[in-house]
């Protein structure tokens, strides 16, 4: 498989995408081709496509993306792209790599793309101050942010959900009220106020719609910590081009669609409830059952940009996220138990010389 790249027009080396500037740089001479994208292209972007006819068309017989061989346009080295890798680097001249016709004829291609926005030394200093502010971090993690590639830039993965939605539900309605009760203490006799609750039968129905519900469509990453990356900006989305991801790595997703829909519902049901509680009224609310059905169900396919640092401590590997348009900062961490003993034993101290001047 051969790969697509653009060479610099000043000095012929493979130009990059350069966070923050749509366009693409050359990281040795500095020469800059913007990109421009037009109105049609936009709409692009934000074309929602009709879920049940996708899954009607594809019956689920969805294609992967296995691992490839690429032929670097550089140096004219072979390499193997990791299975749902379509971009990377040659790991023999660096020089930025897109596998042409990476997708597989039934795998969804992005329609939209959020650029990066944040730089990777912007991203660096984020992740910098990040650490520095942990409590009892090993060593080795201050010094995994100084690394000459501590940070790599990913295009991740995700769906985005719409649909209406009606619900159907029982439960109960809490009202509270006030009594008087008698009590004895001390030997006196005393009263104060107690508040108990009435429930009552309840049951209805609620509409709620939902816009661009966001599901990672990638298993690389630590949900958890992918998901508190959140909020992302999808009004600033463009249409998928080549140009915004020369030069970093891109993920196929993993998740497909009807197994993300299967996330959706779930953040989905969580509003549900809320608006059933509201519906509900009263003092305290109580759901004993609920039906959702949903329709007019659309997604779209999109990459979003995230910096992402990991090492290994002991025999776990920690990832270090940076969102690529604000800057935000997730990860896992581990723990110095070196650091925990010593403080430890440094309070232990302390407190013994506090008690030893109090005895004096």
């Amino acid at each position: 498989m051969t790969t697509k790249t653009y060479p610099c027009t000043q000095c012929g080396a493979k130009l990059e995408f350069a966070p923050g500037q749509f366009a693409l740089k050359c990281p040795y001479c500095g020469n800059q081709n913007q990109i421009e994208a037009d109105a049609t292209e936009q709409a692009i972007a934000y074309e929602e496509l009709d879920y049940q006819a996708y899954l009607s068309k594809q019956a689920g017989n969805e294609a992967t993306i296995e691992q490839q061989t690429v032929k670097c346009t550089a140096c004219g080295a072979q390499s193997q792209f990791g299975p749902h890798i379509v971009s990377d680097r040659c790991p023999f001249c660096a020089a930025p790599m897109i596998a042409a016709n990476a997708y597989a004829k039934r795998q969804i291609q992005p329609k939209a793309i959020a650029p990066f926005d944040i730089k990777e030394s912007d991203a660096r200093k984020k992740f910098s101050d990040w650490v520095h502010g942990l409590w009892f971090a090993p060593n080795a993690l201050k010094r995994a942010y100084r690394a000459e590639r501590g940070l790599k830039g990913i295009y991740t993965p995700y769906w985005t959900y719409d649909a209406d939605s009606d619900t159907t539900y029982q439960g109960q309605r809490g009202v509270d009220y006030q009594v008087t009760e008698t009590y004895v203490q001390d030997g006196q006799t005393r009263t104060r106020q107690v508040t108990r609750t009435n429930w009552y039968p309840a049951a209805g129905e609620v509409n709620v719609s939902f816009d661009d519900v966001l599901v990672i469509a990638s298993k690389t990453l630590p949900k958890q910590y992918a998901d508190n990356l959140a909020p992302w900006n999808l009004n600033k989305l463009q249409a998928y081009r080549d140009d915004y991801v020369s030069g970093f790595t891109v993920e196929a997703y993993q998740v497909a669609l009807e197994p993300g829909f299967v996330d959706a519902r779930v953040i989905m049901e969580d509003a549900i409830r809320d608006a059933i509680c509201r519906d509900i009224g009263g003092d305290h609310q109580r759901i004993t059952a609920m039906q959702p059905r949903y329709s007019n169900i659309s997604f779209k396919h999109i990459l979003l940009p995230i910096w992402l640092s990991s090492y290994k401590y002991g025999d776990k590997t920690y990832r270090f996220l940076v969102n690529g348009q604000t800057g935000e900062v997730q990860g896992e961490r581990p723990y110095s138990y070196w650091k925990i003993a010593g403080a430890v034993l440094l309070a232990l101290l302390l407190l013994t010389i506090v008690i030893a001047m109090t005895n004096k």
